[in-house]
């Protein structure tokens, strides 16, 4: 009866000692309850709760961590977030939509498809500027396409209005130009605009530099937003380190020397040749000198053992 009762509150996690005690307290035809009762008022505890109770030791975490173990990372995380990468994104909404156009109309569907296309590159940053005259209804000397669309994306906090209006029945209008470079320039991000800044660019040096370093421009092709692989010509960077943080250098590619093993340029080659990988790229003259250094050498060394006693 006694090894029985020792193994029923062994397997509900209470020590052995704490156990004798009681049934010697209780005798050994005690009821399981009562011994229950008194282990609980004795205020033991159960190995489990034991280890539970216990705090963990703490480890120091960097701040800005958000576990104990930095080494560890979820499936599909990079070292950083994509959108963190990317530049800001400024367009001038009312060059947009007269561009796609054909200066005859403003497109708002050439808005959209401008934020489609950097929305689908990854940009969470996107501001598009046009005038706040824009929400009228349309006239037959300013017509206007597709309106609905710049109420959508006013919706989704794309779209901002530039202030405008009426005094003593003409219409006074902000320089929208003025806000799109302004933005641009305080998030470091792109102008999206075919428009050349010209006059905001003589206004302020600052703003001169931004403006030429960055302006995307762009072209319409079919419907198409298509800005150039090239933004600064063919030989500043790639669209994708235009639009990014932290641009990625190419990797150096060499030119296959047109001459091959029978170059004589030795080291100073600009080209690549595969077969001297493992050689020392010396110069024919060079290789000439060091084979006649290396007879010399040996010639002056069995002198000195002739000569030694």
């Amino acid at each position: 009866v006694h090894q029985s009762k020792m193994d029923f509150f062994c397997k509900l996690g209470y020590g052995k000692q704490d156990i004798c005690k009681v049934l010697e307290n209780l005798g050994q035809e005690a009821l399981e309850d009562d011994v229950l009762k008194e282990l609980i008022r004795m205020g033991s505890k159960p190995q489990a709760l034991k280890n539970q109770a216990q705090p963990s030791q703490l480890k120091l975490v960097a701040r800005g961590s958000c576990s104990t173990t930095p080494g560890l990372k979820w499936l599909g995380e990079d070292d950083s977030d994509s959108s963190d990468s990317l530049r800001p994104i400024v367009i001038d909404g009312s060059n947009v939509a007269m561009s796609h156009g054909n200066k005859e109309v403003f497109s708002c569907w050439g808005i959209q498809l401008a934020v489609d296309w950097f929305r689908e590159r990854g940009h969470t940053y996107i501001k598009v500027f046009v005038p706040l005259w824009r929400k009228e209804p349309p006239r037959q000397d300013s017509p206007i396409a597709d309106q609905h669309i710049l109420e959508e994306l006013e919706k989704q906090s794309i779209l901002v209005y530039t202030p405008s209006r009426k005094v003593k029945g003409k219409r006074v209008v902000c320089y929208d130009d003025r806000y799109i470079v302004k933005v641009a320039y305080e998030k470091d991000g792109v102008i999206v605009s075919n428009d050349h800044y010209r006059d905001l660019q003589n206004e302020n040096p600052e703003w001169k530099w931004f403006i030429e370093q960055r302006l995307l421009m762009y072209s319409f092709v079919s419907n198409r937003f298509m800005p150039p692989d090239d933004p600064l010509g063919r030989h500043g960077p790639t669209l994708s380190n235009f639009l990014s943080k932290k641009p990625v250098l190419p990797e150096k590619k060499w030119q296959p020397c047109p001459y091959g093993k029978k170059c004589t340029y030795g080291n100073k080659c600009k080209f690549y040749h595969p077969e001297r990988l493992h050689q020392a790229q010396l110069s024919v003259a060079d290789e000439l000198r060091a084979k006649i250094k290396v007879p010399l050498a040996l010639g002056k060394e069995e002198e000195r053992c002739q000569c030694s006693p």
